[in-house]
């Protein structure tokens, strides 16, 4: 689903300079900004082998006559001094929303808040408790001013084990975790004083064949009908032993890639089509999206068991194409809510593929070697399998 980026973001405010630990100071002028971290971090290990951090650092320009800030740089460091992640000035405007123009610098316009979209990967061994953040600007005069602050610490919390939401076949987990640029993670949604980002873990799952393609040769690709998705109908499976606490059916489908409407709300309603979400316990809730109309099999309060076929992949809802959508967030609701991480207990991965290949464009696509692995969770535009259980 493709809820819009919120170009005006919700202003709020928190003190720069409170330092959970000692930390040398930078000679120069303090900047004129509040900065802040709404939601801290939890690692997760990705199918890269590797543990990763994804986070938001949020940035204002207060004073209307401070005029343009140029962000040259940005450093987060952990607690024992550890430089986890350098980004220059093309590093930032790379990151950061909105995003300048192609060659330009990044710019945050005075009285105006840029959203930084921090992605770390860490070393090995490395596993920060604390974080901290020093950036420097540049103003229109070219005098420089930093940023020295905004402690974080980092969420102490295992991401759940879950099992598989789809059965046979591989898959494209597309828009994933490490794409700030996807419709999942830079989509921050602002409602009722909260600015959250519910899908910052979403994955798009898309059926393919062993050539990469998500459907059958068409002469017109505009042309296709559901039943030459790869994906379509295919069972969609609950992830753990659970609770139905939301679910929607009846939704008519659309046509595969026709231009739709924006969505009526930001919400499950607005956004799901048909859907279910489970309660995993602990404060976590797992949804899928897009569901195929009429194939839902629970209802609210049901109790579901891990393997359990609880609907189909389908097209309805905010959805270009046939594709099972599924996240983990800290809330039923989507508004509001937080998307946390959450890895699978046995995935294959079989390597990247492009969203051109995805369509039969440019290179085809081949598979890598295939590769097991447990407890990870997929990384953007990797194609995936799950095993059969045991």
């Amino acid at each position: 689903m493709k809820p819009p980026y919120r170009a005006t973001l919700a202003r709020g405010i928190a003190l720069c300079a409170c330092l959970a630990f000692a930390c040398p100071a930078i000679a120069t002028t303090p900047a004129p900004v509040d900065a802040r971290v709404p939601f801290a971090p939890t690692p997760f290990r990705g199918t890269d082998d590797t543990e990763h951090l994804a986070y938001e650092l949020h940035v204002g320009n207060y004073y209307g006559d401070t005029g343009p800030l140029v962000p040259e740089s940005l450093d987060v460091v952990d607690e024992q001094g550890h430089t986890l992640l350098h980004l220059d000035q093309a590093g930032v405007a790379a990151a950061i929303r909105p995003a300048p123009d192609d060659g330009k610098p990044p710019v945050i316009a005075a009285g105006k808040r840029a959203v930084l979209f921090v992605w770390i990967t860490l070393p090995e061994g490395i596993h920060p408790h604390a974080l901290h953040h020093r950036m420097a600007f540049t103003d229109e005069r070219r005098q420089v001013s930093s940023l020295d602050g905004v402690a974080v610490t980092v969420r102490d919390i295992e991401p759940l084990r879950l099992g598989p939401p789809l059965r046979g076949g591989q898959w494209l987990a597309h828009e994933g975790p490490g794409n700030a640029h996807s419709h999942h993670w830079g989509s921050l949604v602002a409602v009722n004083g909260f600015l959250t980002i519910p899908q910052r873990y979403a994955l798009d799952f898309v059926g393919i064949d062993a050539k990469g393609r998500a459907f059958r040769p068409v002469k017109d690709i505009h042309a296709t009908r559901h039943a030459d998705w790869y994906g379509y109908g295919v069972p969609v499976l609950a992830v753990a032993d659970a609770t139905v606490v939301a679910m929607r059916d009846g939704q008519d489908e659309h046509t595969p890639l026709e231009p739709q409407p924006e969505p009526p709300a930001l919400s499950l309603d607005g956004l799901f089509g048909n859907y279910v979400v489970l309660d995993l316990g602990g404060g976590r809730y797992a949804g899928y999206a897009h569901l195929q109309k009429g194939s839902v099999k629970v209802k609210v309060g049901d109790r579901v068991t891990r393997g359990q076929t609880i609907g189909a992949l389908g097209q309805s809802g905010n959805s270009a194409a046939p594709h099972l959508h599924f996240q983990v967030a800290d809330a039923m609701a989507f508004e509001g809510s937080e998307g946390v991480p959450y890895v699978f207990d046995r995935l294959d991965v079989h390597g990247p593929e492009s969203e051109g290949q995805l369509f039969g464009m440019g290179d085809p696509w081949k598979a890598a070697p295939v590769k097991h692995v447990a407890d990870e969770l997929p990384l953007s535009d990797t194609v995936v399998s799950f095993p059969a259980s045991h």
